[in-house]
């Protein structure tokens, strides 16, 4: 049952797609995955629509976001509301699945997760764009929440070759206080599998329900194999701490440092300023301390001069897809040059 019932329904194909760039990924991730594509109400081929790819949030997939959800909406959903009710124009979404075994992305090429930063740009952009004709230079955005926050703005950053525009809601940010906080917790459960991940990963793959602070391991986990990833280590996994002791290895942190948007924005500024639109959002309580990082990273925009519209609104990092409501318009229309 649809929420919105009033308004013209879009179509989400569901296509399959097998990928080059991530075969002999060292996690043994299937290369063969589907993707979900939303073309709106009246599509015709040819009509060279605007192009977003949507990527998800840790422990998410593409398909999450085109599925039903109880008392809300999905995002196809959500889109034909906006579409119909005027609010913005019809676009193309695709939906890719970037799930890992180590539960989630950050969207970058890693040696350990996959080369996913290129599975988007030179993959899932050409197929989409070939088999809807949409999108094109100049008339292509990104957007997500949380990992996949991290994933638009720093695909924005490093690739406004293909980026015209890019929307982060709650995108990771600020390393020190997002990831630093989990660390004596899960040093804690780790030590309860001897201090070894080749042993706490045979026992998260094989419990039948997970604890939240298991669930916290699993995610610094994915972030060391996506920032400072080690093909000579389990699952190309090297934490930058020590494990016994809780203290920070440094050679080993800077290479995460290097990832964080607060940070490297000053690096990519000249990327960043050929974009039509940065839409960058987080809550104003999110548990996971994500608005101190977006606060650094506005603040830095505004020093050097990037144009770009940052809102904080009253609420944590939970269930909040109704912000895009804000950015999906945006983008929309700075792809179209509207506004």
């Amino acid at each position: 049952m649809r929420r919105n019932r009033d308004v013209p329904r879009g179509q989400v194909h569901r296509l399959a797609h097998t990928s080059a760039v991530l075969a002999g990924n060292l996690l043994g991730d299937p290369v063969s995955r589907e993707l979900h594509v939303y073309t709106p109400h009246g599509y015709t081929e040819g009509a060279r629509l605007p192009l977003l790819v949507d990527v998800v949030g840790f422990t998410g997939s593409g398909m999450g976001h085109t599925n039903w959800k109880a008392f809300t909406e999905n995002v196809p959903e959500r889109l034909d509301r906006l579409i119909g009710e005027g609010k913005m124009g019809p676009v193309v979404v695709a939906f890719p699945d970037c799930y890992s075994r180590l539960g989630g992305n950050q969207y970058i090429n890693s040696a350990a997760l996959g080369r996913y930063e290129d599975y988007l740009v030179d993959e899932i952009v050409p197929l989409v764009e070939q088999r809807f004709a949409c999108g094109g230079a100049g008339s292509r955005a990104i957007f997500g929440k949380s990992s996949g926050g991290f994933g638009a703005i720093t695909h924005g950053m490093r690739r406004a070759d293909i980026w015209a525009a890019c929307a982060c809601h709650s995108g990771d940010m600020g390393f020190d206080m997002c990831y630093l906080n989990d660390v004596p917790k899960v040093l804690n459960e780790l030590a309860k599998h001897g201090r070894s991940i080749e042993k706490f990963m045979a026992h998260f793959e094989t419990t039948q329900k997970p604890s939240e602070d298991e669930i916290a391991v699993l995610n610094l986990l994915a972030m060391a194999a996506s920032y400072d990833p080690d093909s000579t280590c389990f699952l190309g996994i090297r934490m930058p701490v020590d494990l016994y002791t809780g203290e920070l290895i440094h050679e080993r942190w800077r290479n995460w440092l290097a990832w964080d948007p607060a940070l490297s924005a000053e690096k990519y500024a000249d990327n960043l300023r050929k974009l039509k639109a940065i839409y960058i959002d987080c809550g104003d309580r999110d548990q996971f301390t994500l608005h101190y990082g977006a606060r650094r990273l506005h603040r830095t925009l505004e020093r050097l001069g990037i144009t770009h519209v940052y809102e904080e609104f009253p609420d944590d990092h939970t269930a909040v897809d109704y912000r895009m409501d804000r950015s999906l318009p945006l983008l929309e229309k700075a792809l179209r040059g509207v506004g």
